[in-house]
């Protein structure tokens, strides 16, 4: 049986884009919403690196917290997405996790 042939043009034209989507969802750049919607990705997206190196190091939770005089709590909600990261106490946990801050 021969498969179907996709028009591949047609549905590139049809389909969105994914900028397309997160416009329609969260608002155009520059918007209030779209603003909050870029935070919440940042504060999810370092929190899942944070978590992600943690653990390679194999550490828990409390033991970075302690390294940094946190509460395992506030690790918790970073790793989570769920709080503000000062640029203070991100240096904090990178250097516990022995990595570096390079700014471009």
């Amino acid at each position: 049986m021969a498969r179907p042939k996709l028009d591949l043009e047609r549905i590139k034209k049809e389909l969105p884009t994914m900028n397309d989507y997160i416009d329609n969802q969260h608002g155009k750049q520059g918007t209030p919403e779209r603003e909050e919607f870029n935070a919440k990705a940042l504060s999810y997206y370092y929190g899942e690196l944070i978590k992600e190196k943690r653990k390679e190091k194999h550490l828990t939770q409390q033991q970075l917290a302690d390294q940094i005089g946190k509460e395992r709590a506030y690790i918790a909600k970073i790793e989570q997405g769920k709080t503000d990261l000062q640029i203070s106490n991100f240096v904090q946990i990178i250097n516990a996790l022995g990595l570096t801050l390079q700014v471009q």
